[in-house]
């Protein structure tokens, strides 16, 4: 019951993450399922996470609830270790993972620090992995 519970608390954000497997025209999204999360690349979640995210040069991968998001399979398996981590914060922060991210990264920013590499989610997932 537990692991069905996390999956449930983290079903807001996860929901965020799957709606990019939606048809769209830049090209088909590859999606397949490692240790219970769906990892998806390529398509509309490349574009993504090359010309929308706040990163200097786009981002390698993302998490959203029980799914990450990957420029392509190479990176998925570069950052599996990393974007765990984070699919472990979104089981324990559930719907407000994503409010409480974006916050640390505020509060990092207010303080004059890296709003990435200062946010403390970030930082348990970098010492993490």
């Amino acid at each position: 019951m537990p692991r069905l519970f996390s999956y449930l608390w983290a079903a807001p954000t996860t929901c965020v993450g799957l709606l990019f497997l939606a048809p769209t025209p830049l090209g088909r999204v590859h999606a397949r399922v490692v240790d219970g999360v769906v990892e998806l690349h390529g398509g509309a979640v490349s574009h993504f996470l090359r010309y929308a995210t706040l990163l200097p040069g786009g981002a390698s991968a993302m998490t959203l609830g029980h799914v990450v998001l990957g420029v392509d399979a190479i990176s998925l398996e570069a950052t599996r270790a990393h974007e765990r981590v984070h699919v472990r914060q979104a089981e324990r922060w559930g719907p407000a993972f994503i409010p409480a991210y974006l916050l640390a990264s505020l509060i990092a920013w207010r303080r004059g620090l890296d709003p990435y590499r200062d946010n403390l989610f970030e930082r348990e997932a970098y010492a993490a992995a």
